[in-house]
């Protein structure tokens, strides 16, 4: 029976287009991320083809720079942020034992959002004019003297669009988390993946407005003629720079803290030992959180800040290493002496650990700022960043993948293609990077289009392209492994590895629409750890069996985010391109029709009282789920 309203069962497509539940979201947040993670892959191995002999013609010189510009970000704002929103919505709330995201409406508005934004920034290829000034966007690159078409505009109007469903999601966990774990979980009793979760969504929160403002502030030079960014109007295109890295510092983290909880996890289980040195974890993941919003300038060491900002943004840098330290040795600490397995999603953690080391060595030797000045703009920078985030995030993502496909698909991915996903990979990804370092020692300059023979670059070139293919074809075997195992029958586990630590484990895998038929009692760290430890095969209930509450699909959130997309395009194309409608310019209508759109969906939600429905306890024993 359903009490509120009746809640009619949507079935197939419209099912995915108006569902709120959290499970559904991660997972159309890991096909749209997964398909822009193979665009922007694509893009990255049509640079190394370029790349890899000298005076290559394989494309010219401005498709180049677009292919550079989308391919950057396209793997940090399309690929990457939306394939950590997957893990975070397919398994936090499993962790802290709630039945959904304190806001699901909200949660589908978050993905949607992203998605058209993502969408209408690659419209741009089909247009004639994709952005080409580099994934930073550095003023006056970006402004019109140097990008008088379109491209820009997809970028910043695209962007705009997508981080107002970054925004959305890190607030709507922070409050999930904050208000919504299971009875007995302090957070000092959180999952190390739910804690690196946590302070992820703290970051969205306050670095993504520093985004929003630097956008808003082009748009308004690109669009309406402002100067913000212009010198020849009294502009400073080096606050272009301060807004940009104020935000994209933080971003870094946002990036590699998920990853830092899913090693944490996928180690602790496969060493079937706790987390080593559990509370330090937490402070440096506090820690590397605060410290993250203190070393943006370590980017903008060559202009010109002088001495004292240079050397106190120098120490500020160096300073992070000492938390991210911490997380190694206790990763190591957790591994020693452990009952130890190798299956693909320990392999890609412990491959993990010494890749990411490496990036953080080099990283400390780009915070000193008379170094940083001979390695800047050059192919060290390139490799600095890519062991950070492919070898760090990357690998943290196909960990966290493998580990937990069969609680959000409830099939096991086959280990022995999941291993040689992981070998291409990984001897890909060295090949690809190692040699980038000499590279860039050498003097090869970075978004450079091609180079002349004889300067000792040709050999390491082609190694590098070499490993770029080897990278793509175990994309390609991870690929292969989810369409096979989409035609096996859903009969995973419960607790698949046998040796789960924390509440999703307790569930069925997948989850049901309702994850906790009754919320569980968590008695300690490691909750269904602690449990079996004591002999017991399930977790004690906090709560009697009664009706559980649901929230109701809709379909407004697909429409918000089609007006925003309807109000980009038209905002685009304001200066006469598409000519007057009843004498205001097309574009501006167009951009208004989208706002109508958007606004109309808002007040719709309002004015409806939508009280979700309820499933009652005999509909749980008509499922088959156990008492």
């Amino acid at each position: 029976m359903a009490h509120g309203h009746t809640v009619k069962r949507r079935t197939g497509l419209m099912d995915w287009l108006t569902t709120v539940d959290h499970k559904k979201i991660g997972i159309l947040y890991l096909i749209a991320g997964g398909f822009f993670f193979l665009v922007g892959g694509l893009e990255a191995i049509l640079i190394r083809i370029q790349l890899w002999k000298p005076l290559n013609d394989f494309v010219s010189a401005d498709t180049y720079n677009e292919l550079l510009t989308m391919h950057g970000t396209t793997m940090i704002f399309l690929a990457a942020m939306p394939v950590i929103f997957a893990l975070m919505n397919a398994i936090v709330p499993l962790q802290i034992g709630a039945r959904d995201v304190a806001y699901p409406f909200v949660n589908a508005l978050g993905f949607w959002t992203f998605f058209f934004g993502a969408v209408l920034l690659n419209v741009s290829w089909f247009t004639g004019a994709a952005p080409d000034g580099g994934w930073t966007a550095y003023a006056p690159l970006s402004g019109t003297t140097f990008n008088g078409d379109h491209g820009f505009d997809y970028y910043v109007l695209g962007l705009q669009i997508a981080g107002i469903g970054t925004l959305v999601g890190g607030i709507n966990f922070l409050v999930t988390i904050i208000n919504m774990r299971a009875p007995g979980m302090t957070f000092m009793r959180m999952p190390m993946f739910t804690w690196s979760v946590f302070i992820t969504s703290a970051l969205i929160l306050f670095a993504f407005p520093a985004l929003t403002v630097g956008l808003a502030a082009l748009m308004f030079d690109r669009i309406f003629d402002a100067n913000f960014f212009d010198p020849s109007g009294g502009g400073n295109a080096v606050l272009w720079e301060h807004i940009f890295w104020i935000f994209g510092h933080p971003e870094v983290y946002i990036l590699i803290l998920p990853a830092f909880g899913v090693i944490s996890e996928v180690v602790s289980t496969f060493s079937r030992k706790r987390l080593f040195g559990y509370s330090s974890m937490v402070f440096a993941t506090i820690l590397i959180g605060f410290l993250g919003f203190m070393v943006w300038a370590h980017h903008m060491f060559t202009t010109g800040l002088g001495p004292v900002a240079n050397g106190l943004f120098s120490i500020a840098t160096m300073l992070i290493a000492v938390p991210t330290g911490i997380k190694i040795f206790n990763w190591l600490f957790t591994l020693w002496g452990g009952s130890i397995t190798f299956t693909a999603a320990n392999l890609f953690a412990v491959g993990f650990i010494p890749t990411f080391v490496m990036g953080g060595v080099t990283g400390v030797m780009l915070a000193a700022a008379p170094a940083d000045f001979q390695y800047h703009d050059s192919y060290f920078v390139v490799a600095h960043f890519h062991y950070v985030i492919v070898g760090g995030l990357v690998l943290g993502l196909f960990a966290g993948l493998h580990y937990w496909w069969p609680k959000m698909f409830g099939r096991m991915l086959n280990e022995g293609l999941a291993k040689l996903t992981f070998w291409t990979f990984f001897i890909g990804f060295h090949l690809t990077f190692f040699v980038q370092h000499f590279l860039g020692l050498m003097g090869m300059p970075r978004r450079i289009w091609t180079y002349l023979d004889g300067l000792g670059f040709n050999e390491m070139n082609l190694i590098s392209t070499i490993g770029a293919l080897l990278m793509g074809l175990g994309t390609i075997f991870f690929l292969l492994n989810v369409v096979i195992t989409a035609f096996k029958p859903k009969d995973a586990a419960n607790d698949p590895w046998e040796d789960g630590r924390t509440l999703e484990w307790t569930i069925s895998s997948p989850a049901p629409e309702y994850n906790f038929k009754q919320t569980p009692l968590v008695r300690g760290y490691d909750a269904y750890w602690k449990e079996k430890m004591d002999g017991n095969t399930e977790m004690t209930p906090a709560e009697p069996i009664g009706s559980i509450h649901m929230p109701s699909p809709s379909i407004l959130p697909l429409f918000m985010s089609i007006g925003l997309f309807i109000t980009g395009l038209g905002l685009m194309y304001s200066h006469g391109e598409w000519g007057k409608i009843a004498g205001i310019e097309a574009g501006y209508v167009v951009g208004g029709i989208g706002l109508i759109i958007t606004f109309a969906c808002m007040i719709i939600r309002s004015l409806i009282d939508d009280h979700g429905f309820h499933i009652e306890p005999e509909e749980l024993q008509d499922k088959g789920v156990k008492a």
